[in-house]
């Protein structure tokens, strides 16, 4: 890879097993993509169960499948061909819609295994080639060679990675593919349902694949073997590349040191500043998305009709990036500030349909609406991230956001771990809110003292604020336990939560 003008870098957060996240970062630090996955989570999209049918609703047709980790999944009837679906068959069906905002996962049993470079498709019989893919002769010169490696009873879809791949790597995927099919099908047939019985990769894999091209020039990782594990991907499938791979293991949280935790608080705001002074406003809400563009602080420099339309063009950049960061999908309506003539109607447009052509999510641009909104459809291709980092505010009954409980644990290890590299302290008492207190200490707080070699004492505060954490007392274990005796005795609401008695 020779030098590049727009350098990209992946930030792989790997050090904490209980949340991963991994980070794209544009050539000027800025955040361009984010991905998360936690420990305790479920129904991950692509993983494949031997359920059972729990019942059937022929005025919906559809029909609940029990998948054996205490959420049913969803499935359309329509999306199953020549069997009648019966409460209690065992069926064999794949996530394709990650469990969200109080629903199940959407199941179906048309199955797809995707590998590096293609989507190979059991029981199907398509070819079919990534329209991404713009080259006619390259496409042709990929269809041709899947049609000659496609196994019988089997479709095949090559992916946009695949551009100027040799038919020997992609038969080496096609193999390594049907390898897997057969696998999933033995423990299909020895497995009792209901049960999962393929897992789709991990979060790192996932976005490696899905990621990784030439406009990324490093990865940096907080683990030697999560490092490792890159290198034999890179030297698997990008031989010829030459991406730096660099393991971080300074002090400072790696998020921290990229400036990534203050894009992620930005990245739950309702209110986005746009570089002009101009800003959006974005809500969502069960059945869409509605983003507001507002002038704001933008006054411009020659007249208001040139104003609006530099407003709206740099709202269109902006509403692209917010879209990807926040994986926002389903409907989108934008209210856009009204513009004069059809020209700069259909010039925002031809602006929106091509600032999304490398959107992976298909957002579809459907014209300016006579009250002047702009409406978009976007895949949903996995949970929000609003909310996979916040959840509706206890103190409010729903009515607004806090973060998720499991977000304010790691933001407490992550405080623990800034006071361990920098103190030779045998013992920690950290104050929180009581059910933040009692989730770490029934979830976590063994983990944690095992990891750090200390002894962590969590005390739930009742008059903290959700969020609220701070450390109370440290040293020595007999300093820290007589800091505690002399709480309780002051204070006998205090609950002192610890991993086993001292």
């Amino acid at each position: 890879m020779g030098t590049k003008t727009r350098a990209k870098k992946i930030i792989a957060n790997m050090i904490d097993s209980e949340e991963i996240r991994i980070a794209v970062l544009d050539d000027k630090g800025k955040l361009y993509n984010f991905f998360i996955e936690r420990m305790f989570e479920h129904q991950r999209t692509g993983e494949i169960y031997k359920a059972k049918v729990d019942s059937v609703l022929p005025g919906m047709h559809s029909a609940f499948l029990n998948l054996g980790d205490g959420r049913n999944g969803f499935l359309y009837l329509n999306d199953v061909q020549g069997i009648e679906v019966k409460p209690g068959m065992d069926m064999l069906v794949q996530v394709v819609k990650n469990a969200r905002k109080g629903k199940g996962a959407r199941v179906s049993p048309r199955i797809s295994l995707a590998g590096h470079y293609m989507v190979l498709i059991p029981d199907g019989h398509e070819t079919g080639v990534s329209k991404r893919i713009e080259d006619e002769e390259e496409r042709l010169r990929l269809r041709n060679i899947a049609k000659k490696i496609r196994p019988e009873g089997f479709g095949i879809i090559i992916r946009t990675v695949a551009e100027n791949c040799d038919k020997d790597s992609l038969l080496d995927d096609v193999n390594e593919l049907l390898l897997q099919w057969k696998e999933v099908q033995r423990k299909a047939k020895l497995s009792s349902s209901p049960s999962l019985v393929h897992k789709d990769l991990g979060l790192l894999e996932r976005v490696l694949r899905d990621e990784l091209n030439d406009d990324i020039d490093e990865i940096v990782v907080d683990t030697e073997e999560d490092k490792k594990n890159i290198e034999d991907f890179i030297k698997r499938f990008f031989v010829e590349a030459n991406f730096e791979i660099n393991y971080y293991d300074g002090a400072i949280p790696i998020f921290d040191v990229y400036n990534i935790e203050k894009q992620l608080l930005e990245l739950q705001d309702r209110k986005v500043w746009l570089p002009s002074g101009a800003y959006l406003v974005i809500d969502q809400t069960e059945a869409l998305t509605v983003i507001d563009v507002n002038t704001g602080k933008f006054i411009g420099s020659k007249n208001l009709n040139d104003t609006v339309i530099k407003t709206n063009m740099e709202a269109a950049i902006e509403i692209a990036r917010q879209l990807r960061l926040r994986a926002l999908g389903g409907i989108i309506v934008v209210d856009f500030i009204d513009m004069n003539t059809d020209e700069n109607k259909n010039e925002l447009i031809l602006q929106l349909q091509e600032l999304f052509k490398d959107d992976r999510c298909k957002p579809g641009v459907y014209g300016v609406t006579g009250l002047g909104l702009v409406e978009i459809t976007r895949k949903r291709a996995r949970t929000d991230t609003r909310a996979a980092l916040s959840r509706s505010c206890p103190f409010c009954e729903g009515l607004g956001q806090v973060t998720r409980v499991e977000s304010v644990a790691m933001q407490i290890k992550r405080f623990i771990r800034k006071i361990t590299a920098s103190s030779k302290s045998k013992a920690l008492l950290i104050e929180a809110y009581p059910l933040v207190a009692e989730y770490i200490a029934e979830m976590l707080l063994l983990i944690w003292e095992e990891e750090f070699e200390i002894k962590i004492f969590i005390r739930g505060c009742p008059d903290f604020s959700w969020g609220k954490f701070r450390l109370e007392a440290q040293g020595t274990l007999n300093q820290v336990e007589n800091k505690i005796a002399a709480l309780e005795k002051r204070e006998g609401w205090a609950i002192v939560h610890r991993s086993s008695p001292t």
